[in-house]
Parts: structure tokens; C-alpha cells; sequence
């Protein structure tokens, strides 16, 4: 993909980093709160999103939740996305081997600091829920060799800006496009990968339950893990209350020896890690991103009416 780099695309990167630089002037707890009332504006000014979360949320829930509380958390969860944008600036800043504890508690992080320290190659998965990026933040902070795929941003100068931010604490960045290529030389060194797992995989993906919906998957976790025979660590970051303080946990730790007598292991793992994901997300739904169109695709034998 070629990278914006003109005059205009200079612009931004110049305005952007002005609105950084006065958003540092003030506290986080001051920007969060900022946050809310601009994720409250959002949910009057973009219908289309205000419909789609609400949706979604009956989707998942059916009739187990109320009008009232459908709205309730289609209106928190943009106020959760605009909290994120805000804490993703300030997490360089606020997070190091020394502060880290002011922010985070660990939470079932036994088992998979374990698998990580044994230094053989693992799969960080997570969802667009909480601070996606943090738990392999704090993990490459803490000296752990982390990489992370990401689609780079179309602003040449903005995406280089966010790469070097995140390398200078030990995350390593990967481009979306071409990572599986080397993807399995970042595991075999004995690094753990890390993906975002709740993505639409289009017609060709694996399908799997999530929520009580198909929902597709791409297959290249699975593949990945069982030609590399790693294990996959299925983490979250859930917010504590409306202040920058998380809990990092490991909700799954699924282990090779699992699916290797499975009839189907591909679809078994895509299942597995789905189904820990959705654990994750019901302990505080508010912090999903319901607008993210996750049944978008739907089996051909299967087909549902067409997602908002």
C-alpha cells in the first residue's frame, strides 16, 4: 500500500502533533473526562454508529437486555473509544519497568508469563475491547520480546511517528500486509506474536459461534500455531472504573497438545479462541467495539439478514 507523503498528509502529522503537545499540558484524568463528553457527542452526531451499536448489542444479547440498557452500553462503548484514543497517546509516557504497577494489576497472568519466559514462541491474542494494545505493551516493557501486526496508517509521517513511539519500549511492529510471511520466523526465534482476533475474515474464513452468531475468522492463527506448534494466549485489558487504571489477564491459555488429536484442529482452535474472547467481553460488554461490523460475513448455507 503507498503511503500518503505529500504536503497535505505533512499537515495533518504537524496538526496532530500540536494537539498531542496541548493535550500533554493537562492531566490524564482531566483529557479522560474530555474523552467522555466527546463520546457522548458522538453517540447525537453519528446516528449511523449510535444504530449500529445498538444493533450489534441486540445481536449479541437478544432479549436479555432492556432498551434502556442496550443504549446504556451503546453509549458507553463510544465513550470507551474516544477514552482509548486518549490513552493510547499518554501510555508511552505513563508506562515504564517502573510505573507500571501505579496502572495495571495482573490478573491469571501465571500460567502465560510461564509459556512466555520458557522463550519458545507464542500467539498474544486479543479483541477490540478495553486497551487492545496494552497488555503487549506492558509485556514488550517489561523486557519480553513482543511483535505486534498492525495495518499501517495511510499518513506516511503519522505511521512512522506511532512505530518508533512503540519501539522505544520493546514493541516490535509488524505491517499487516506480508506479516504472515514472517510471522513464523517471529515465533520459531522464540518471540510471541501478537494479533487482534475478532476481525472479519470475509467468505473464505473459518466460521465460528460468536455470541450465538456465525461469525468468520481468518485461519492464519490456527495454521500459524499448529505449523509452529505454539501455544495461543488469549489476553484482555479491561478499564477499572473511568480513570487510566486496567486489569491485564489471560483469559485462555491454549496449549498444542489440546488440538493435535482433534478432527478438526483448525476449526477447533478458531472456536476455542472465539469462545475466550467472548468470556472476556461479557464481564464488561460496555467496553466491546460494537460498531465494528463482526458478523459482517455470514455462511452461504447459513445466511442471515444483512448486519446495519
Amino acid at each position: 500500500m503507498k503511503r500518503d507523503t505529500g504536503a497535505k498528509a505533512w499537515l495533518t502529522y504537524a496538526l496532530v502533533r500540536g494537539a498531542i503537545m496541548v493535550l500533554m499540558m493537562f492531566p490524564l484524568r482531566w483529557n479522560l473526562y474530555t474523552a467522555r463528553l466527546l463520546g457522548r457527542f458522538w453517540w447525537y452526531v453519528m446516528p449511523r454508529h449510535r444504530e449500529r451499536a445498538r444493533s450489534h448489542l441486540r445481536m449479541a444479547y437478544g432479549d436479555a437486555l432492556s432498551s434502556v440498557e442496550i443504549d446504556d452500553l451503546a453509549k458507553r462503548c463510544l465513550q470507551q473509544q474516544v477514552m482509548w484514543v486518549m490513552e493510547f497517546i499518554f501510555t508511552p509516557r505513563l508506562i515504564n519497568e517502573w510505573t507500571w504497577r501505579r496502572y495495571i494489576t495482573l490478573v491469571n497472568m501465571d500460567e502465560a508469563l510461564a509459556v512466555l519466559l520458557e522463550n519458545r514462541g507464542a500467539l498474544l491474542l486479543t479483541a477490540h475491547y478495553g486497551n487492545w494494545e496494552l497488555a503487549g505493551f506492558l509485556l514488550a516493557v517489561l523486557g519480553f520480546d513482543i511483535a505486534a501486526i498492525m495495518r499501517p496508517l495511510d499518513n506516511a509521517y503519522l505511521n512512522r511517528f506511532l512505530v518508533l513511539t512503540r519501539r522505544r519500549s520493546g514493541l516490535e511492529l509488524l505491517n499487516k500486509k506480508g506479516a504472515i510471511a514472517e510471522a513464523e520466523g517471529v515465533v520459531r526465534r522464540g518471540a510471541a506474536l501478537g494479533f487482534i482476533a475478532d476481525q472479519d475474515a470475509g467468505r473464505k474464513g473459518v466460521f465460528v459461534d460468536f455470541f450465538g452468531r456465525p461469525a468468520s475468522a481468518y485461519k492464519s492463527i490456527g495454521l500459524l500455531a499448529m505449523t509452529a506448534e505454539v501455544p495461543i494466549i488469549v489476553g484482555y485489558a479491561r478499564r477499572l472504573g473511568n480513570s487510566f487504571r486496567y486489569e491485564v489477564g489471560a483469559q485462555r491459555v491454549i496449549r498444542p497438545s489440546e488440538w493435535r488429536d482433534r478432527d478438526d484442529p483448525l476449526l477447533w482452535i478458531t472456536q476455542e479462541y472465539t469462545a475466550a474472547i467472548e468470556e472476556a467481553i461479557r464481564v464488561d460488554p460496555s467496553q466491546y467495539l460494537w460498531i465494528h461490523r463482526r458478523w459482517k460475513s455470514q455462511p452461504r448455507q447459513r445466511r442471515r439478514p444483512a448486519e446495519s
